[in-house]
């Protein structure tokens, strides 16, 4: 396979205060980069601070105040800021959490919004990160993906919906933000038709317009996914929920208006139960093993491993083809979990895609097969070296 050109890669990573660091400094070039060292060195915070070049909260789902070093004044903030090559040129991200005196906040917000700098200019908000940067992981945790609650999986579909289409995050939030208000209301016994009748409008247009664009994509992928790459298998997906079956049974329009009156009749069990009883927020992500018809969930640990990471390697190649660039992967401890013929075929993928990829581990001979083709640091104690 001939290899894609990279045009989506960090080339300088620097932190401040963030997690167990109090600086760093990382000048990768295009390549995979090899992050290696003990346990508890320091290897996963640096691909956090990967991860918050994107929308979200990062690959641990980790609140502000969690992440700043500890030791640090109260309220010192924190950083993270890179430059990044991508299609469209050079551009410089900056992130984090803005330092303060300690002092309560005026608004309980205050302390808890991301700011986001990108090309030296403030940006309205993280979700415009989306239109640079696409990062997908795959983490330990992410081991029990197919096994747990269903707010994982849309998460990691989110994920990859993303890096296709960049307003997607947009509309998830403001999804998002009119289920908040809507359930305050209900909480506190407002049943003003003009307040909830506006939130529902906008829950209604956006909550389809974030089906339709997760739908979109699974569709996209479950072709890609059915061509399975070397030893990884094929995999079948679909998103399943009440929005998708409307979808699948009639134009936007109609799936809008069944979710606006889902949502107008629900509203006394609503206030009661919280939050809402149907929505983008309720749907689902199913995977079955292609070659044993078999549910993620019933598969062995090995096999949804091997599931999760032919997923990503077909979000890859579709956003290379599509972007010119595949996005920057973030693969926590995966190689070192791989049989020989998996971690190369892996390692061959990469490669093949020129995705940077950012890979932990603590024996260096698992990246002994990427030879030159793979940039290695060496983390200790939150320092790190080059080579």
């Amino acid at each position: 396979m001939t290899p894609i050109t990279p045009v989506l890669a960090v080339r300088r990573l620097t932190l401040t205060r963030f997690r167990g660091y109090d600086s760093a400094r990382l000048e990768p070039d295009r390549r995979p980069v090899a992050l290696i060292g003990p346990n508890g060195a320091g290897k996963t915070n640096l691909l956090e601070a990967v991860s918050f070049l994107a929308p979200g909260r990062g690959l641990r789902g980790a609140k502000l105040a969690e992440i700043e070093r500890i030791g640090s004044r109260p309220g010192a903030g924190w950083a993270v800021a890179a430059t990044l090559d991508t299609p469209g040129g050079p551009v410089e991200i900056g992130t984090g959490r803005e330092p303060h005196d300690g002092m309560v906040p005026r608004k309980p917000t205050d302390r808890d919004r991301r700011l986001v700098r990108i090309d030296g200019h403030a940006a309205k908000g993280q979700t415009a990160l989306a239109e640079h940067v696409a990062v997908v992981w795959l983490t330990p945790q992410m081991d029990r993906l197919f096994l747990e609650g269903s707010t994982g999986r849309r998460r990691f579909l989110d994920r990859l919906v993303f890096g296709f289409d960049p307003s997607h995050a947009g509309r998830l939030s403001r999804y998002e933000h009119s289920l908040r208000e809507r359930a305050r209301l209900l909480r506190d016994g407002c049943f003003d038709e003009g307040w909830l009748g506006g939130l529902e409008d906008q829950m209604a247009t956006t909550g389809v317009a974030v089906a339709a664009a997760r739908r979109e994509v699974v569709q996209r992928l479950r072709a890609a996914c059915a061509r399975a790459v070397g030893p990884f298998p094929g995999a079948d997906l679909a998103v399943t929920g009440a929005v998708e079956d409307w979808l699948d049974q009639g134009p936007a329009l109609a799936a809008e208006d069944a979710l606006r009156q889902s949502l107008r009749d629900s509203r006394r069990p609503d206030s009661a139960g919280g939050g809402a009883a149907t929505g983008p927020h309720k749907s689902d992500l199913s995977v079955r093993h292609t070659a044993k018809d078999m549910p993620a969930a019933l598969c062995s640990t090995g096999e949804q491993k091997a599931l999760l990471i032919a997923i990503v390697l077909a979000n890859a190649r579709l956003l290379a083809a599509e972007r010119g660039a595949a996005p920057i992967l973030l693969l926590d401890e995966v190689a070192a979990h791989l049989d020989a013929e998996r971690r190369e075929a892996l390692f061959g993928e990469i490669l093949a895609l020129g995705a940077q990829a950012w890979m932990t581990g603590t024996d260096e001979s698992v990246f002994a097969p990427l030879g030159d083709a793979a940039l290695r640091f060496h983390i200790e104690e939150a320092r790190v070296r080059l080579g």
